[in-house]
């Protein structure tokens, strides 16, 4: 009997490993204008949804934005950098447009660990701010 115990809580243990070995990790950014450095006064708002798995190196996202002063020109990850600092282009988010914005992109190895040390932020580009409207640094 306590063998059949063993076994059982034992096989439990490795499929429970197994599961959290091959599960993405979540991730999130809440965008708006005060968050961009410089600050923006603008109104407008998003959210970025993204799953990253690990094995792969494969980031996944929708970002959804709302009120901003005009239509969106650009949307990109930034990196590496603290939510206080600016950084370059690291990964572009295509057909930024139109919100929800959809997409995946496979990092390399430093990008993967700066997007899990929180140093990447998602910002939107417009017209009247080209060089950012909206901006949300991207965390666990």
């Amino acid at each position: 009997m306590k063998k059949a115990i063993f076994a059982t809580l034992a096989f439990a243990a490795a499929v429970a490993f197994a599961g959290q070995a091959g599960a993405a990790d979540a991730l999130k950014a809440t965008l708006d204008g005060k968050s961009e450095v410089p600050a923006t006064t603008s109104g407008g708002t998003g959210k970025a949804e993204l799953t990253f798995d690990a094995a792969s190196k494969k980031l996944t996202w929708t970002v959804t934005y709302s009120g901003l002063s005009g239509p969106a020109t650009a949307a990109h990850f930034h990196g590496p950098a603290e939510a206080s600092k600016n950084a370059g282009v690291a990964v572009a988010i295509p057909n930024a447009a139109t919100s929800p914005v959809k997409g995946e992109a496979t990092l390399t190895d430093a990008q993967a660990a700066d997007l899990m040390a929180g140093k990447y932020y998602i910002n939107i580009h417009t017209a009247a701010n080209p060089g950012g409207e909206i901006r949300g640094q991207v965390t666990k």
